[in-house]
């Protein structure tokens, strides 16, 4: 699959913490990313399988707001977006130690 620049910066957002699940307007606020770019890269995602998706169970009224789509990284997609980023992370530092006098 041919990856954006966006679609990128919303796997780095995943990497970060790759067990924990995400919902959109969090990826929203951690990338800069507009919601018409967000929500179709997260369609693209899961019909891929990188991601896996479910409404979260929580009662609306108690909670004063819709229940949230969460998503999470596959295993498979784990290992893909890793593959993914790479190329695009920065090498560890230099450590460069002093000559001896």
């Amino acid at each position: 699959m041919r990856l954006s620049l966006q679609t990128l910066k919303l796997l780095n957002a995943f990497l970060e913490a790759p067990s924990e699940p995400r919902y959109g307007l969090e990826l929203m606020g951690h990338t800069g990313l507009k919601s018409g770019t967000i929500y179709p890269a997260l369609h693209r995602l899961e019909s891929e399988g990188w991601l896996r998706s479910w409404s979260e169970e929580l009662d609306a009224s108690e909670a004063g707001r819709p229940p949230r789509r969460l998503y999470e990284l596959t295993p498979n997609g784990t290992a893909a977006a890793l593959a993914a980023v790479e190329p695009f992370r920065a090498p560890p530092p230099v450590v460069l130690k002093p000559r001896p006098a």
